[in-house]
């Protein structure tokens, strides 16, 4: 399909997996392509990335935009996991930066999360905006992208509760701390409605959080500060994304995944897109 450039995209611009990067992680691929991909949805966060990465087609968003254009409520998310599918990826890796809130974890963890809890209010959560389509969200991540995150190394966290505020204020302490009551261990802004939305497209979706910071309710003093969680990501940039390249190495078959299989027998009220059907233009 040829863009206002006259330029057209090929069957090269696909792939198979996505990473959606967070802050401070906008290039995690050498020399990638750019892709625009037109949707439903408004534009994506910024052009998408394409490259190659232990053998396999990945495809990278920053998630927040090139600039951190996009605070965590006003991310285009529909349009970024759309965006995604259409280019033909079936499996999203999702790192991003998370604070604390128990002991159980500390600055410096790597925890690849199996459960999560919302508490965003402003965001469009669904492509559904019409009929009875009801998703099946128990377990929110994928069984097999978790296990393909916990072998990229031996000292990764094996699951944890994960809520997702609305942000972009960091937590009282009151709010920190009844968090943390609740047993659950991380705290986070962006994934949600993410993690959903990638689930409503048949994408397996798994979170590789890194905790920057022990939230105002776990830590004593002013509480947490924008740019120390800045300063610890970007100083695990690079162990990031060897964790990424290794889990992208080790990444089953989608084929079968319940995170897909949902959708046998259902008839869904929106647009999940195709290949075919992808691109707008290639930059």
């Amino acid at each position: 399909m040829p863009d206002s450039n006259g330029q057209t995209t090929t069957p090269e611009h696909r792939a198979d997996v996505a990473v959606i990067g967070g802050t401070g992680f906008y290039s995690f691929l050498q020399e990638p392509e750019e892709v625009v991909v037109s949707t439903p949805y408004g534009e994506t966060s910024a052009p998408i990335s394409l490259g190659t990465v232990a053998g396999r087609r990945v495809a990278f968003l920053p998630r927040h935009g090139a600039h951190h254009d996009f605070p965590p409520h006003a991310i285009p998310a529909r349009a970024n996991l759309w965006a995604l599918r259409s280019l033909g990826v079936r499996q999203v890796l999702a790192p991003c930066a998370v604070g604390g809130l128990r002991e159980e974890v500390a600055p410096g963890d790597v925890v690849v999360p199996d459960q999560l809890v919302d508490r965003t209010y402003r965001r469009v959560p669904s492509y559904v905006e019409s009929g009875a389509v009801h998703l099946p969200f128990g377990d929110p991540y994928c069984p097999g992208l978790r296990r393909a995150a916990l072998s990229a190394g031996p000292d990764l966290v094996d699951g944890g509760t994960m809520v997702v505020i609305e942000g972009p204020r960091f937590s009282t302490r009151a709010e920190s701390r009844s968090y943390a009551a609740q047993g659950w261990t991380l705290i986070n802004m962006t994934a949600l409605p993410e993690a959903a939305l990638a689930r409503e497209l048949g994408q397996c979706y798994a979170s590789i959080a890194l905790v920057t910071d022990m939230d105002a309710g776990a830590e004593e003093g002013s509480g947490v500060g924008q740019e120390e969680v800045f300063a610890l990501f970007r100083a695990n940039l690079e162990r990031l994304t060897g964790l990424l390249a290794a889990t992208i190495a080790a990444l089953p078959d989608p084929s079968g995944c319940t995170c897909g299989s949902w959708l046998d027998g259902v008839e869904p009220t929106y647009e999940i897109p195709t290949p075919e059907a992808a691109t707008d233009g290639a930059g």
